[in-house]
């Protein structure tokens, strides 16, 4: 048993829990365009939902609007119904080829509801994180029991694992304080 790998096998887990909650940080709208915003958005096009970003190109040339340059005119419509109805409090408008989304103000009261559900990103990012020290926790146990590692091996590496809980668990809380003061200070 390898420790080295094991615990790269480990860090791995965690920095893609780590990704899977940037990605949901970017999808949070903070009052400013951001491209990532749109990210969640599925188009009806050519009998399928797909991205909105293989459909046409997003871009922010203010920082309170949005555009996507759609490929296919005649997915305009649908590309603007998709994102009207993605949840997210925007009201798109097409021009030709060309969807303009303008981002309005937050109120106070959506500001809350998003450093709510910030909250609870970070929150499954964390779990997410937890279970990957379970999982290599486990090992580490089964590992002992089946006399591969010695007891003082099991607590030494333990504490490795340990080390790197809390290290993304850190990361984690940076991530949500950062986002957090991203949605209040807009």
């Amino acid at each position: 048993m390898n420790m080295s790998t094991d615990l790269k096998e480990l860090e791995k887990r965690m920095q893609g829990a780590m990704d899977s909650l940037k990605k949901e940080f970017a999808g949070l709208r903070t009052g400013r365009a951001s491209v990532n915003l749109l990210d969640p958005v599925m188009v009806e096009a050519y009998g399928q939902r797909m991205p909105l970003n293989q459909v046409g190109t997003v871009s922010a040339p203010e920082a309170r609007l949005l555009t996507v340059n759609v490929w296919d005119k005649g997915l305009v419509v649908s590309t603007a119904k998709a994102i009207r109805e993605a949840g997210l409090g925007l009201n798109p408008s097409p021009d030709g080829q060309l969807v303009r989304i303008p981002v309005p103000e937050l109120t106070a009261e959506r500001r809350n509801e998003l450093a709510k559900l910030a909250h609870k990103y970070a929150e499954q990012g964390r779990v997410a994180v937890r279970n990957v020290r379970r999982d290599g926790m486990d090992a580490l146990k089964k590992a002992e029991k089946d006399h591969k590692i010695s007891q003082d091996e099991h607590r030494q590496r333990a504490d490795e694992v340990q080390k790197l809980t809390d290290r993304y668990v850190k990361l984690v809380d940076d991530a949500l304080a950062h986002k957090e003061k991203e949605i209040k200070t807009v």
